[in-house]
């Protein structure tokens, strides 16, 4: 592996996310907040380290194996250097608290170890929505997209970032796909914003919950979430564009250039639309049996609820803790979904799901025809049998993380509900979890 290589990269990387945080330390100036001096200093310590790593090292090619490292420690450093606005502005009491907060927020997961987010500086909560918004499309394709002189490194390390079973290019060169993505991604933020400022939000709000519901991630500067504005019209606005940014970019770009009829033709918007529709129904019935008094309540908090859980976005209308257990049940179900791969959700995604549930049907069906040739097609396509295994086995391995990580929360004395609640939570990416760490927790 060509290590110098991807330490340039990763110091050029380290230098965006210095520089990113100018941003936060513009509300925090504007608020005159006690956060001023943090976001200074991890400007100067964030960009030095870059700049120093640019320095030390050369650039090189870079293959498969570079890709992936760059992809994997760009994260794990973007959360580190990320960690110093909670360390230095006192926020976190302990580097792992801050790094907690972080990760959660490059990764869009969205869950959270403070306790009274209300009373934050306004520059740490714009940080912490920020940090969403950048790992929501994913800071490693705005890397692409920022140095285009990468070559055909460029493609590697979209290829290790981009969800999915492939990294579609929408353009010639990976750099304008890139560009384009994040391009789309940025004008669907500002749209989204001024919906929610004619909602009654004001400016701030409107940009940290623009950034957050994009990214499918959660935070909130609201200790209640969503639920702390009570309006049906924001919470409408949310689930849309939640939706939206659970659709596979690839299909959006195709949509705005006129091509409508690309999501229906899609097998996996399909699905993804069906599985919406199926939670929310039986989650509306459930509640209105054990929840609310009326079908028009019951429907507006659960269609609200599955849609957030499924897509990883984690934000909360209602303390669904207090929901009947088979609404619950469905909650946790959907934790595993995510949204459609080249989304910004976490989980599975609804693609590997569809190819799971077909491989399933297909060996059922080969047990009555033994001799029968059953390609396994999705959308009319078949799928080559080395994408099939790589999907089993990733499933595989996901289901068996979720039993280790939920045998060892348990080992530690967390309830059972709690364990498998934070567990599948977090590697859905969801935030809020069911039990202890549910939606009325940190």
């Amino acid at each position: 592996m060509n290590m110098q290589a991807v330490s340039n990269l990763l110091g050029r990387l380290l230098a965006l996310v210095g520089l990113s945080m100018l941003l936060p330390l513009f509300w925090a100036l504007h608020y005159q907040g006690p956060d001023i001096r943090a976001f200074i200093l991890s400007i100067i310590i964030t960009v030095g380290a870059g700049v120093l790593l640019c320095l030390w090292t050369k650039s090189g090619e870079i293959g498969h194996r570079e890709g992936f490292a760059v992809a994997a420690l760009g994260w794990v450093l973007a959360a580190a250097f990320g960690s110093l606005p909670f360390i230095l502005a006192g926020s976190c009491s302990s580097f792992a608290d801050a790094y907690f907060e972080t990760m959660s927020g490059f990764t869009t997961t969205g869950a959270t170890i403070l306790t009274s987010i209300e009373t934050e500086p306004r520059g740490i909560l714009f940080w912490r929505s920020l940090t969403q918004w950048l790992g929501g499309m994913g800071i490693v394709v705005l890397f692409v997209a920022v140095f285009p002189k990468l070559g055909g490194g460029g493609y590697q390390l979209f290829r290790a970032e981009v969800p999915g079973l492939s990294a579609d290019r929408l353009l010639p060169r990976i750099t304008e796909t890139a560009k384009a993505l994040w391009v789309l991604y940025l004008s669907l933020t500002l749209v989204l914003m001024v919906l929610l400022m004619l909602g009654g939000m004001d400016l701030y709000d409107a940009l940290n919950h623009s950034f957050t519901t994009m990214a499918t991630g959660g935070y909130s500067t609201r200790n209640a979430s969503i639920r702390g504005f009570n309006s049906p019209y924001i919470e409408g606005v949310i689930t849309v564009f939640i939706l939206i940014s659970a659709t596979n970019f690839t299909l959006l770009y195709h949509v705005l250039r006129g091509n409508g009829k690309v999501l229906l033709q899609d097998a996996e918007f399909r699905f993804y639309g069906g599985m919406i529709l199926v939670a929310t129904v039986l989650v509306t019935l459930s509640n209105r049996c054990g929840a609310y008094g009326n079908i028009i309540s019951s429907l507006r908090y659960s269609a609200f609820q599955v849609v957030a859980i499924m897509t990883g976005t984690g934000f909360t209308s209602a303390n669904y803790e207090l929901w009947p257990t088979l609404s619950k049940s469905i909650l946790l179900v959907l934790m595993f979904m995510g949204g459609c791969g080249g989304s910004t959700t976490g989980g599975m995604k609804q693609i590997r799901i569809l190819v799971c549930l077909k491989y399933a049907y297909r060996e059922l069906y080969r047990l009555v025809h033994p001799r029968a040739v059953v390609p396994l097609r999705i959308g009319g396509r078949v799928v080559p049998e080395p994408t099939v295994s790589g999907v089993m086995g990733f499933c595989v391995f996901y289901v068996a993380i979720f039993v280790i990580g939920t045998l060892t929360l348990t080992a530690f004395g967390l309830d059972i509900e709690s364990s498998m609640g934070a567990v599948a939570a977090t590697l859905g990416n969801v935030g809020p979890g069911l039990g202890r760490v549910g939606p009325a927790q940190n």
